[in-house]
């Protein structure tokens, strides 16, 4: 198996939310949910530290993430903000919850603020195991990850991007829905005034924008006139989808702008993003096979002419979960499972390596700080 680099999960937003604990198994988790609302709202959970480590996903970009209350969509609303004075404090104590759980269980998570970092996480995971007899998820090597803001009506005034920054933010990602900076999912529209000011102060300190939820409009600026990197953490490929409706997939124009600008594009194992047609609660998990996140990867790379531009942004526990995703997954750790199929396709191991972690983990190392 080869490392894996997952560039979307809501792990904060689903803790505080839920009280989910990431430490246990997702097996262990759906145990506790049974009957539980949060099953309702957010289905059955697929994300554990013991699946990480069955799995080899080695880092996780680890989201700050709350909806504004017109797009609320449960009873609970523990992580939905009215003012943005509210989306501040909801995002600050995410942030501060990531810093509790790398103080808390230091040899789990750490976080990954800088190269250095991201060397020692790494370092780790390639040790060779000192006891080969011992069960993989027993093994235990760190989760390393990587704060991205998803949406950011957190961000009052650009002055506050300082105090993100030091307390590890490293991606920011302008919309979820539409936001005062950008035209989002659901509510289109191009970048605002005051979106054009974020991105410029953005770049001041390279924090990467993902593209991610932006409509095209707003994106489409954004890779002209952004100064840092660019990538799409979580978003698959309209052009499959073409019954599709929704501004929520990149089209091939944004999948060319985010190559040409040495970008990567996570692909998202959700049926209803994977195939046309298929709508929560109403298919049969049968319907949909690992194949189809291949064919989203596949298309990127054949964009590209190459495999250095796709990756994997599983958005798993984010507002979805195991009914939900292909029906050879049971976990995170099935993603693995993806190899032999773009083996089939062609892609050597090198270019596995690529997909799974190794176009996240060049990115990381060449924009991260040192």
């Amino acid at each position: 198996m080869t490392l894996i680099v997952d560039a979307h999960e809501d792990i904060a937003w689903n803790m505080l939310k839920y009280g989910r604990d990431y430490t246990r198994p997702a097996h262990e988790t759906r145990q506790l949910e049974v009957g539980s609302q949060t099953v309702v709202d957010n289905e059955d959970s697929t994300l554990g530290w013991p699946d990480y480590q069955r799995g080899q996903v080695a880092v996780i970009f680890s989201t700050l993430f709350a909806a504004p209350v017109r797009w609320s969509t449960s009873g609970s609303n523990s992580q939905v903000y009215r003012t943005f004075d509210e989306a501040h404090d909801l995002y600050r104590q995410q942030l501060l919850t990531y810093h509790r759980m790398v103080d808390a269980a230091p040899d789990k998570f750490r976080l990954i603020t800088s190269i250095p970092d991201l060397d020692l996480v790494l370092e780790h995971w390639q040790e060779k195991h000192l006891h080969p007899e011992i069960p993989v998820p027993e093994q235990g090597h760190p989760i390393g990850m990587v704060v991205l803001m998803e949406g950011s009506e957190c961000i009052r005034d650009l002055s506050e991007l300082e105090e993100w920054y030091e307390l590890g933010v490293r991606l920011i990602g302008p919309a979820w829905v539409g936001t005062r900076y950008s035209g989002g999912w659901r509510e289109p529209g191009s970048l605002t005034n005051d979106g054009r000011k974020l991105l410029s102060a953005m770049a001041d300190y390279n924090f990467t924008l993902d593209l991610s939820h932006m409509d095209e409009k707003a994106a489409v600026e954004a890779l002209d006139i952004y100064r840092g990197p660019i990538v799409g953490t979580h978003g698959n490929c309209l052009s499959l989808l073409p019954k599709s409706n929704s501004n929520r997939h990149f089209s091939d124009r944004i999948l060319e702008g985010i190559i040409e600008r040495d970008g990567v594009v996570g692909v998202v194992p959700y049926n209803s993003y994977l195939k046309d047609g298929w709508v929560v609660g109403q298919n049969k998990r049968v319907e949909v096979s690992l194949g189809y996140v291949a064919d989203h990867i596949d298309h990127i790379c054949q964009i590209a002419g190459d495999a250095l531009h796709a990756g994997i942004g599983s958005d798993l526990d984010g507002g979805f979960g195991l009914q939900s995703i292909p029906s050879e997954m049971d976990t995170v750790a099935d993603l693995q499972k993806l190899s032999p199929l773009l083996q089939a396709r062609g892609y050597s191991e090198a270019d596995i390596s690529s997909i799974f972690g190794d176009n996240w983990l060049t990115r990381l190392k060449r924009d991260l700080p040192k």
